[in-house]
């Protein structure tokens, strides 16, 4: 039987996409909260589970380090994601992909200064308005940025939204839904299809179960 490897990332994707897994019969035989493996052993004879950054798992399944991924759309937005297949949306770690800035923030005289770790998403979206804006590349803590006059905007993610409000920023506009998709790489699909669909079906139930139950 074909070996699998399927790259997820810590936090909220693990936390959501683990349950889903177990539901498809692939459940982790230690606690990646308590151990400090990157690959795990599960209850699937021909899976393992590798545990990487959120931004590394589309380079992971698109070069065939890891079979399968989970990604959220934020992050294959970003990347480019042509390199693999997306046969699943999960349904699962959703947000919103969106424009922030102070509230009540006047117009901008001259070019928008926008911060950002989404750089790729970001430049196609003011590409696509026409306008040419400043980047600056952050890795976290968007919202100071505004704060300490570094930048105009941000584009970043929004759950709740609390954290802007609670720097006195403000969604302006929306850029993208964001949910966790499955992601499986090309070659694999062909190789190990007699392994891969199988999961891939199972995992399509398991959210088709869960969406009726909310329902």
């Amino acid at each position: 039987m074909s070996q699998i490897i399927i790259a997820l990332s810590k936090g909220r994707i693990l936390n959501d996409t683990l349950p889903l897994l177990r539901e498809a019969g692939i459940d982790l035989l230690d606690d990646p909260e308590k151990s400090r493996k990157l690959i795990f052993p599960t209850t699937h004879a021909a899976v393992r589970i590798v545990i990487i950054r959120a931004t590394d798992v589309p380079t992971y399944v698109e070069n065939g380090a890891a079979d399968i991924g989970v990604a959220g759309k934020d992050v294959l937005m970003e990347h480019g994601g042509g390199g693999v297949y997306e046969p699943l949306d999960l349904g699962i770690a959703r947000c919103k992909l969106m424009v922030a800035g102070p509230v009540n923030a006047p117009a901008v005289q001259g070019r928008l200064r926008v911060a950002t770790k989404f750089v790729n998403i970001t430049q196609r979206y003011y590409a696509e308005k026409g306008e040419q804006v400043e980047l600056i590349k952050l890795y976290g803590s968007m919202e100071l940025a505004p704060l300490m006059g570094l930048a105009d905007r941000i584009v970043d993610v929004v759950d709740t939204g609390k954290t802007l409000k609670e720097n006195g920023l403000e969604p302006t506009e929306l850029i993208a839904h964001v949910t966790s998709r499955l992601i499986v790489n090309k070659a694999a699909m062909k190789m190990k299809h007699a392994v891969i669909q199988p999961i891939i079906d199972r995992l399509e139930a398991a959210v088709a179960r869960r969406a009726s139950a909310a329902a």
